[in-house]
């Protein structure tokens, strides 16, 4: 539609017009206000220039923030231009001063089509009053989008003159333009209701609901004539509410929940009564979003006994309007028999607002039978009820549910000062049955203390009366916990005489998640009880030279640790995949220092290829430290060298043929390419390195990146 395009481009106008003014006061802060005279001028020189319309639209743009009344003749002259003319009204939009609106309105007299439509938008923008004749005029335009554009100008300035005009127009424009007449008449309309006067906006309001417009129109003015007749707007509002048009119903919904007062909670209510059930649903989640003047017990009705859908949706509303006067219904609910019905209780329980449900909880605990046993006890863990003496004395509960309840409950709301019962439950439960629970409950009351250091010494402290598998359990938990002395106390259980605690304490220390651990690693690898832990203890400690991001220096100490610690190929090996892993010419200089050890030498030679390749051109002169690794001699020839981008090429043949050997490594004079390659080819580009050549008589290709090592692969 064209007022749809000419609203869209208006809501652009404002917003970049925004952006400028944020844009401007960037500037400004910066250069100081005596600066932007002097820009002006610049931008002024742009636009009588011969420069290309892409230079002068820019400077259109920045005129928006340095532009003066200076500036309006030369972008008045671009109004016409196909090309400027938008570009030209950004600036014109934002340059206060009345010589702004006169370049508007006078372009606006003579210009027509699409150039028109964008004058008649920034005179809207501007509400330039006394461009009401020449809309009012323009309401009459054979151009429809011409017509609309002026209507809704019209609405922007909403002036008594401009609001007469649309008045008229709207018993009198035609179909392709009465929707963009309702429009700015609404804009009227609100201006008149945000200025006090809202008897004559319900007036206007109500002409456009009675005319034929487009339903989004009536849309518009029906919300309007109800929010400006206020609480006499009630009757509207519902009238609305149960129109049989989804529309109106949907805006009905919308526009109660900004309307003002009390009142209309209460005709909600009696609505919710006699409405369907899939609209009461939808009433009811609207009515929540009125926290403040809700009718409470409207809506805990509908939870009891309302139909499934209504009930659900009201159930659903507590979590935001409820408080403890619902909670013995919830409580209900939570048991009913449709298991949707009590899954959706059970969760508004758990966010039940109010300050008082907490403490009504705990009144309730005590008493609580059957399954609300359970159920009060899962809420003291869910809402973190401070109730410790009352959940411990469902540990004694012969109903293994409610002993379940109990313990999870502790694990959520235990302090560090009493989580030894929570541990001695997970160490010595009471019932064999509840061994797993009891442990995932110190787990989770575990992890979630402030002070990690005191709870790892809690938990270390029961390790010796403990059995072998609470134990395994304990030692599992400080693993979670972390920190130091949680780290010290698995050290001290792999070193221990008991076989079980080498084999828990050593696995966790292997999938450590900290560097911290990497001592005690290090130390277990080459002092550990047995040789299956000291492997293992190292391979945990190879993995932390592998995952954690640490300086170069750090990383080839640690894998040098490692390297050194064992005698082993296959730990040695996994040293060689982390220097691989994490190229860098410490690691380069251990890796080629490898290949002296017979076993290694094969995959040694490799990684310091490999590594070799990753940091050649950095700086390292790894043509150095590689002449020592022993590369297996082969028979090289270079077909054809060509180093450059694009189509400035060079040919490097000769060059490389003279630099190439009896190895698959080619080492320059130079650590540059051009300046072995006797200069550059392609200045400012980024290169490469093409290269055809023949190892052993098979034939190969291969790329470089500009100054990169040059190491041929063996062709296959």
């Amino acid at each position: 539609m064209p007022s749809e395009l000419i609203r869209n481009h208006s809501r652009f106008a404002v917003v970049l017009v925004a952006l400028l003014t944020v844009s401007a006061h960037s500037v400004r802060a910066f250069d100081g206000p005596e600066t932007s005279p002097a820009v002006e001028k610049q931008l002024l020189a742009i636009l009588r220039s011969e420069a290309p319309a892409a230079d002068k639209a820019i400077a259109c743009k920045k005129l928006a923030i340095h532009g003066s009344a200076a500036a309006v003749p030369d972008l008045a002259r671009l109004l016409p231009n196909p090309q400027l003319s938008s570009w030209a009204r950004i600036a014109l939009e934002a340059i206060p001063g009345e010589a702004s609106n006169e370049a508007l309105r006078t372009a606006a007299d003579s210009l027509q089509g699409r150039l028109l439509v964008g004058t008649i938008n920034s005179i809207g923008f501007r509400q330039d009053a006394k461009a009401v004749a020449l809309l009012t005029s323009k309401l009459k335009d054979s151009d429809a989008e011409v017509a609309s554009a002026a209507a809704v100008a019209l609405g922007h300035i909403g002036d008594a003159a401009a609001t007469k005009s649309l008045q008229v127009a709207l018993a009198t424009a035609p179909a392709k333009v009465r929707s963009a007449v309702a429009e700015g008449y609404v804009l009227c309309a609100e201006r008149l209701h945000n200025d006090g006067q809202s008897a004559a906006a319900v007036k206007i309001y109500d002409e456009i609901r009675k005319a034929d417009v487009p339903t989004q129109r009536v849309i518009e003015a029906t919300r309007g004539a109800i929010l400006a007749r206020n609480q006499d707007g009630i009757p509207l509002l519902m009238e609305t509410l149960q129109s049989a048009n989804k529309k109106m119903f949907q805006l009905a919904l919308g526009t109660l929940r900004e309307f003002p007062g009390g009142d209309i909670d209460k005709a909600l209510a009696a609505e919710l009564v006699r409405a369907t059930p899939n609209r009461a649903a939808l009433i009811i989640q609207a009515m929540a979003d009125r926290p403040e003047t809700v009718v409470l017990a409207a809506i805990l009705k509908a939870a009891e006994t309302g139909e499934r859908n209504v009930r659900m949706s009201a159930i659903d509303a507590l979590k935001r309007v409820g408080d403890d006067s619902c909670l013995a219904a919830l409580l209900e609910l939570a048991a009913d028999e449709d298991a949707d019905v009590a899954q959706t209780a059970k969760e508004t329980l758990a966010e039940l607002p109010g300050q008082r449900v907490d403490a009504e909880i705990v009144v309730l605990l005590p008493m609580a039978k059957g399954k609300t046993y359970p159920l009060l006890l899962q809420l003291v863990g869910q809402r973190r009820i401070d109730a410790v003496d009352d959940v411990l004395k469902a540990l004694d509960h012969p109903d293994q549910d409610v002993r379940n309840a109990a313990l999870i409950a502790l694990g959520e709301t235990v302090s560090l000062k009493r989580l030894p019962l929570l541990i001695s439950q997970a160490v010595t439960p009471k019932k064999p049955e509840d061994a797993l629970v009891a442990q995932q409950a110190l787990q989770a009351a575990s992890v979630r203390m402030p002070d990690r250091e005191a709870c790892a010494a809690a938990l270390a402290s029961a390790l010796d009366e403990a059995s072998a598998a609470s134990q395994t359990t304990l030692l599992e938990i400080l693993s979670e916990v972390g920190g130091t002395n949680a780290l010290q106390t698995l050290a001290t259980s792999a070193k221990s005489d008991d076989p079980q605690l080498q084999d828990t304490s050593s696995r966790l220390l292997g999938k450590w998640n900290s560097v911290a651990a990497a001592p005690v690693l290090l130390d277990l690898a080459k002092t550990g009880p047995e040789e299956k832990y000291r492997i293992r203890a190292l391979r945990g400690y190879i993995g932390l030279a592998r995952k954690f991001a640490m300086p170069d220096k750090q990383r080839a100490e640690m894998c040098q640790n490692a390297f050194d610690a064992t005698l082993r190929p296959a730990e040695r090996k996994l040293v060689l995949d982390v220097l691989k892993l994490h190229p860098s010419p410490a690691g380069l200089t251990l890796a080629i220092n490898a290949t002296k050890v017979p076993a290694l030498k094969s995959d040694a030679t490799a990684a310091a290829l490999v590594i070799a390749k990753k940091v050649g051109g950095k700086g390292v002169d790894v043509g150095k430290l590689l002449a020592g690794v022993g590369l297996e001699k082969v028979k090289l020839e270079i077909v054809k060298a060509e180093y450059g981008a694009g189509a400035k090429q060079k040919d490097v043949t000769a060059v490389l043929r003279k630099q190439g050997g009896d190895s698959p490594l080619i080492t320059l004079a130079s650590a540059t390419y051009n300046t072995s390659f006797g200069g550059d080819p392609a200045p400012g580009v980024v290169k490469k390195l093409k290269v055809q050549y023949l190892i052993n008589g098979k034939a190969g290709e291969a790329s470089f990146a500009e100054d990169a090592l040059i190491l041929l692969p063996m062709p296959k």
